[in-house]
């Protein structure tokens, strides 16, 4: 079964494998009256790994989750929105870890076993007292993931979920996940989170090298505005409530199908930050092909995604195909522009070191649309990248400058 197949029963996916509980409420942290606050409970031990943002600067709850993570066991994930608890000092570390006490008393479960995540505006502390009422009072079902999903948005203009299943083992296992993000997105995390589950049963290690490959060729491959956030975290949960043995190092032919669900769920997530990216009109897909590794075509791809250039002309329907060609030539990869060809959409723009002679209501009508898709081959070898992000427009600046204020 498909992402395509599946698209109808999406939402709630983070709950629709086997064996997970959730839910979002009201807390009151956020002046609109949204819900800010989420609960996503497993029913038994999950086996657990996560990634975190590069930043230097981290917010209180990654600390503390970074914690409670080390042995790779968790059961329960708090998150509320709408405040980051981000330099916060001591007292954010405190608030950080009260959290995870009421909400392990709400799942029954040892404090230690919470991963807790917040997001919103940095340098504010959290409303506690808002927080000790409200978490014990979240709701908890098999169909909370939708809630779950809404409760942990910021500037998102929509949940981002995906489901899909896999086989292994002679049986078929769910894979279900949602994010959030809209704003602050840069590659290496942005200010995204991320939450997945399976009720498949994953070793260990298997889980944490699985998912740094799936967040390396999807979450790193996103960029918004360039700017990388402190609260970023990609965190799977594996329950293995479907029965039948774990996902294991000398079991390749069931890596191969965990990895391809994995990947699959993670693509879709990260178009979907692209897409809802502040301010955004196009999604726009860059593809390298022909590069001597993945590591150079990963790094033209993310470099091209963010131009600024580049996106203020795609905002505007003008398909300066000049600046995908400046943006590819200062990637930091060295290729020989003769070998180099361009496209937009299926449109032939740049080939032999000069343009094709592409009349230009021709090029531009190969960006019209809400999705532009860039192909560049480098000429050098075989391997291929894809890169995902959005165009700038006014409305971006415009939010960003009353987002505090």
């Amino acid at each position: 079964m498909t992402l395509q197949e599946t698209a109808a029963a999406t939402s709630g996916a983070v709950t629709a494998p086997q064996g997970y509980r959730a839910g979002g409420t009201v807390a009151g942290i956020k002046e609109s009256g949204l819900p800010d606050l989420a609960l996503l409970v497993a029913d038994g031990p999950a086996v657990a790994a996560a990634t975190f943002t590069t930043n230097v600067v981290q917010a209180a709850p990654l600390l503390v989750s970074q914690e409670h993570i080390r042995d790779g066991r968790l059961r329960t994930v708090v998150v509320n929105s709408g405040n980051a608890n981000c330099a916060t000092g001591e007292r954010g570390i405190a608030d950080a870890r009260e959290m995870a006490r009421l909400a392990a008393e709400r799942a029954g479960c040892a404090p230690s076993e919470v991963f807790v995540n917040s997001t919103g505006v940095i340098g504010h502390c959290l409303p506690m007292e808002k927080l000790t009422q409200a978490i014990p009072t979240v709701p908890l079902s098999r169909d909370g993931g939708a809630a779950f999903a809404r409760a942990i948005m910021t500037t998102d203009t929509f949940p981002k979920e995906a489901l899909t299943e896999f086989q292994a083992h002679g049986r078929t296992y769910r894979l279900g996940g949602c994010c959030k993000g809209a704003g602050m997105i840069h590659p290496n995390m942005a200010t995204m989170l991320a939450f997945l589950t399976t009720d498949a049963a994953v070793e260990a290690d298997v889980l944490r090298m699985r998912l740094g490959a799936a967040v390396d060729r999807t979450f790193n491959m996103v960029t918004v505005d360039g700017d990388t956030s402190t609260n970023d975290t990609a965190l799977i949960l594996a329950n293995g409530v479907a029965g039948g043995p774990p996902i294991d190092g000398g079991d390749s032919d069931a890596i191969a199908a965990f990895d391809a669900a994995l990947l699959e769920v993670c693509t879709k997530l990260a178009q979907d930050i692209a897409r809802d990216g502040e301010g955004a009109t196009k999604l726009i897909e860059t593809l390298v092909t022909g590069a001597a590794s993945w590591q150079e075509a990963r790094q033209v791809a993310r470099t091209v995604v963010r131009s600024p250039l580049l996106k203020a002309a795609l905002s505007k329907g003008d398909p300066n195909w000049g600046r995908v060609l400046m943006a590819a030539g200062y990637a930091g990869v060295r290729f020989d522009p003769a070998t180099m060809r361009l496209w937009l959409g299926e449109q032939l723009l740049f080939e032999h070191g000069a343009g094709a002679g592409v009349a230009p209501g021709a090029a531009a009508a190969a960006i019209r649309g809400d999705t532009v898709r860039i192909r560049i081959d480098l000429g050098q070898g075989q391997a291929e990248a894809t890169a995902w992000g959005c165009d700038l427009t006014e409305e971006y600046v415009r939010f960003n400058a009353d987002y505090v204020t």
